[in-house]
């Protein structure tokens, strides 16, 4: 038999803190990247200790090691899309930013600031680094509503807030902002613009408690979809499909939350 020939898929890399339940963070990413076609590369950012009942525990990886796996990835091997998530004091942002912003592939900023246990990731002097630095070079920036909050103090109640969310997030630098409405009452509604074009995606409310990982998977899709060649209203929608099949699959794991499930797709 004839072996295929081999060809390089695109490569994404995502930038942010290991979860040791594999859940969520590094491990999230790599499995959404796999699941859709790409090959994952990763920065380790920080370290959690997670399980299904929350954080118990982060360490952040100093700046210069950070810095030595972005310089040995994207010097020897490159990548066609990035993702950051968690980056969680302000010379992890600096750094990240810095490196990023000299390099020309389309950045996904997840701008993580709280768990989905409440915990909080992000050192309140870190969301300004995230502010004035990460936004302003990211192509795509993927906050929840508490997340907008965070870094605008917008404070969204209902859909029709959502455009005034999004423009504060614009105002920060990026050049699209996907609002992500699943904190809403009623149905979720997600809104995407660079300021002229508006998406909005609708999908049904899951009734599934096992949603660990759901902002790290999107945003990852998102960068995995842009690196196979989407346009960003494309790539959204697709990573919106993917995300909502692997939560319709979460499963229960440990006494907690469980997670979405990356595989949904070979599973069912």
């Amino acid at each position: 038999m004839g072996y295929m020939t081999v060809s390089t898929p695109p490569r994404v890399l995502t930038v942010a803190g290991s979860d040791s339940g594999g859940g969520a963070g590094i491990q999230a990413d790599l499995k959404t990247m796999l699941a859709l076609g790409v090959h994952g590369m990763s920065v380790i950012a920080a370290v959690t200790a997670q399980n299904s009942l929350g954080v118990q525990g982060y360490w952040e990886l100093p700046p210069e090691a950070v810095r030595a796996q972005l310089d040995s990835v994207l010097g020897d091997i490159g990548a066609q899309a990035v993702k950051t998530g968690m980056l969680a004091s302000p010379a992890l942002v600096e750094t990240v930013a810095d490196v990023l912003g000299r390099h020309a592939a389309p950045l996904v900023v997840d701008p993580v600031g709280v768990s989905k246990h409440g915990d909080s990731l992000l050192a309140p002097e870190a969301v300004e680094t995230l502010r004035t630095r990460l936004l302003p070079v990211a192509t795509v920036v993927t906050p929840n509503l508490p997340e907008v909050e965070q870094l605008t103090s917008v404070k969204v109640e209902d859909e029709n807030g959502l455009r005034r969310a999004a423009e504060a997030v614009l105002a920060l630098g990026p050049t699209w902002a996907l609002i992500k409405g699943g904190h809403l009452p009623g149905p979720p509604v997600d809104l995407l613009t660079d300021g002229d074009r508006e998406y909005r995606f609708a999908a049904e409310r899951l009734d599934n408690r096992h949603t660990h990982g759901t902002g790290c998977t999107l945003a990852s899709a998102v960068a995995a979809r842009l690196a196979l060649g989407d346009d960003v209203s494309a790539a959204v929608g697709a990573a919106k499909e993917y995300v909502t099949g692997a939560i319709a699959g979460g499963f229960p794991l440990g006494a907690g939350i469980g997670p979405v499930d990356h595989a949904w797709r070979w599973r069912s």
